[in-house]
């Protein structure tokens, strides 16, 4: 089961990575295709601050998610990535109800099986 902890909550981290790819660096046609917007409205001044600002915070959860397998280990090592994914679960469970149905597949679903698979490490 640690083993298909580690491998899940990696991949929560890796997505988050391209989540932070697509938000901050992506074109206003993929980012509008991503997201359900509209081209017009992406690329706007003030909506592309704003992805890149979402894109961040993704970045660095998804970062802290892998970097945290190097710096701790153990029940400690568990416990950071129970926080990170609660931190996902709850973020994505928003996200679903205000954005659409699918961040509930697509990011909470995930988080969730990783954080289930942490408990019964």
């Amino acid at each position: 089961m640690e083993i298909l902890a580690m491998v899940l909550t990696m991949l929560v981290g890796i997505e988050h990575l391209g989540i932070m790819g697509l938000e901050m660096f992506a074109s206003p046609a993929k980012q509008a295709k991503a997201f359900g917007l509209s081209e017009e409205y992406v690329g706007q001044k003030e909506a592309r601050v704003s992805f890149a600002n979402q894109g961040i915070y993704n970045g660095m959860l998804g970062l802290s998610l892998i970097i945290s397998y190097w710096l701790f280990s153990g029940t400690v090592l568990i416990k950071v990535w129970l926080l990170l994914l609660s931190f996902v679960i709850v973020v994505a469970f928003y996200g679903g109800l205000t954005v659409g149905k699918k961040v509930w597949a697509m990011q909470m679903l995930p988080a969730v099986l990783a954080a289930v698979c942490c408990v019964l490490v």
